[in-house]
């Protein structure tokens, strides 16, 4: 039912911001509540159980006050009592305004009690309830009547703090809203931006960063939202919201330090990784203190601001250091960090009365931060990924370039395995696979394939007499004469030594015969020399088999021309001769025949 009228106020009050409200009569405008004095102590109770000091009208302990707050002189004290008299005023629903109060308080209004935050024991202390804003019902009489405030607190503030306002309920609403606008909308932008970049450091790149990046603003969101005024409107839980602003202001320095940390190098990285290491341990042991019950969420506020104190500086220093050899980004990230250092400091300041109380835009530093760190942090990745891109394309030319060299390189290598590097003709490696080919095609096609098996005749002569030098050049001007001797379409290798094959695809027997008479002649009219020494008339013998005329099967070419050259050597040399079984098994060869 509570919650139902909350939302209630809560529309209500968000009605106000489209416009004047409708309807209704003019209210007095909010007016802060003056006139207060002051003594320390608790009251003891009369005779009826109320606090004496309710009826002590002109006691002389009383002392003026020009705020509510932490009179001069506690020196330890832990109860404050508080008065003043409520001004007249025409309000249509008048409330008591408090922005907060440190940390348990008790209202009389003329001396009957009136409101009460947090529980008092038997000796008038109390645990800390968290730090709510506060609306008190008045009586429609209440106007000249006096207010007392019972306050207990062991914090290092004391009495009411912030604001304290005669004010219409609405128009307490209102204020409240218009406040709390900018801080929720800075809030969501935040927890926004802290999901974005936990999304982008789970599956991306700059894990560390980015990881950095979501932490500060989850912390920052969370402090902002919870420190609003609006939180109060959507969920009444005073201690949980204190619990989640105190979790995340004390994880900013953490976060903050990381960020920093990314950017810095040396000794002051050292040194920063320290300085939040130092609060990620406060960050912990306060947790923990709270959540035994050892510690209230209050008593964790000042050691950690004595700390942040320190520390900050000494951050913004780490920063700064050696800021002229700093880029551009890096002043902005370390502009927007003394921005938010500066508020931070005035607003510890002002929560420890070190200044009058204001307003300090704690939320708008802490979004200029974080703009900042995610804006050069973009700026970096599309920085990076236009790197990435440029190295990607540089890699990418390399590799063509790269597959280009080895595929010529590649195709020189399969030169050298299948060519002979005397004579420049192909070798046997590539005639045994191009027999293969031209054989099966052959045989699929039904076309004729002849094949010449040569050898020049006595060639060991000139190697002994005339040395291997002048046998190396016969054999190159032979492989010259064969390869101009020979079709295009014909294929001319080097068996070995002084051995030659020609492979002619589609040729007949008749025109096989005759391509080898024809050489055989060519070769007698060859005049050759080395240096100043003419070289001997060169002969050499031919053996010829062509298929289907002498085989079944065009593979057994090369054996059928084989027993044909053995046949021209047998008879004489210095000729050509074709496979034919009546032949195919001579006689024995004459000395020296084979092989020469």
């Amino acid at each position: 039912m509570r919650r139902s009228l909350l939302c209630q106020i809560l529309l209500l009050a968000l009605l106000c911001l489209l416009g004047p409200a409708i309807g209704m009569a003019a209210t007095a405008p909010p007016q802060d509540i003056t006139g207060w004095e002051w003594r320390w102590g608790d009251s003891p109770l009369d005779a009826s159980g109320s606090p004496a000091w309710l009826k002590d009208a002109g006691s002389g302990e009383w002392q003026v006050i020009d705020f509510p707050s932490n009179p001069p002189g506690r020196a330890g004290h832990e109860h404050l009592w508080l008065r003043t008299t409520l001004p007249e005023g025409e309000w249509r629903d008048p409330v008591i305004y408090l922005y907060s109060i440190d940390l348990i308080a008790q209202f009389f209004l003329d001396g009957e009690p009136l409101y009460q935050y947090g529980e008092f024991d038997d000796v008038g202390r109390g645990r800390f309830a968290g730090w709510p804003w506060h609306m008190i019902e008045l009586p429609e009489d209440f106007a000249g009547k006096p207010l007392h405030v019972r306050v207990f607190s062991d914090y290092t503030d004391i009495g009411l703090w912030g604001e304290v306002k005669l004010i219409d309920r609405f128009d307490a609403l209102t204020m409240i809203v218009q406040r709390a606008w900018d801080d929720v909308v800075i809030a969501g932008v935040s927890l926004l931006l802290a999901l974005l970049a936990g999304g982008f450091a789970a599956i991306g790149a700059q894990r560390q960063s980015l990881a950095a990046v979501a932490l500060f603003s989850l912390a920052a969101g969370a402090m902002i939202l919870a420190e609003t005024q609006f939180s109060q409107l959507m969920l009444n839980r005073p201690l949980l919201w204190d619990g989640i602003a105190a979790t995340g202001y004390f994880t900013l320095p953490v976060a903050m330090g990381l960020l920093l940390t990314h950017w810095l190098e040396g000794w002051p990285r050292r040194w920063m990784q320290g300085l939040w290491r130092l609060h990620l341990v406060y960050l912990v042991a306060a947790l923990v203190l709270i959540l035994t019950g050892r510690v209230s969420i209050a008593a964790t506020f000042p050691p950690f601001d004595l700390l942040l104190a320190i520390t900050l500086p000494m951050m913004l220093v780490l920063a700064s250091w050696r800021l002229r050899r700093l880029n551009g980004e890096q002043h902005w990230i370390i502009g927007s960090f003394a921005l938010i250092a500066l508020l931070l400091l005035a607003d510890m300041a002002v929560a420890h009365g070190l200044l009058a109380w204001r307003k300090v835009p704690v939320s708008l530093g802490l979004l200029a931060f974080t703009l900042a760190i995610v804006g050069v942090s973009l700026w970096h990745y599309r920085h990076t990924q236009q790197q990435l891109a440029r190295l990607n394309r540089h890699l990418e030319e390399q590799v063509r370039e790269r597959t280009a060299e080895l595929d010529r390189l590649v195709h020189k290598l399969e030169g050298y395995s299948y060519e002979d590097p005397l004579t420049g003709l192909k070798n046997r490696r590539f005639f045994d696979e191009l027999l293969q080919h031209e054989a099966s095609r052959a045989d699929r096609e039904g076309k004729p394939l002849s094949l010449i098996m040569i050898d020049l005749d006595h060639f060991k002569r000139i190697n002994d007499r005339y040395g291997h030098e002048a046998g190396d050049g016969v054999l190159m001007a032979v492989a010259q004469l064969l390869q101009e001797h020979f079709r295009d379409a014909d294929v001319v290798c080097r068996m070995g030594g002084e051995e030659f094959v020609a492979l002619l695809p589609g040729a007949t027997t008749e025109r096989a015969e005759a391509r080898a008479r024809d050489l055989v002649e060519r070769v007698r009219r060859l005049r050759l020399q080395h240096g100043d020494l003419a070289l001997p008339t060169l002969t050499l013998s031919c053996g010829v088999a062509t298929y289907p005329c002498h085989a079944r099967e065009p593979i057994a070419l090369l054996g059928l021309a084989d027993k044909a050259l053995y046949q021209a050597k047998y008879q004489g040399r210095d000729r050509s001769a074709t496979w034919n079984r009546a032949t195919s098994d001579p006689d024995p060869a004459p000395p020296g025949a084979a092989g020469t």
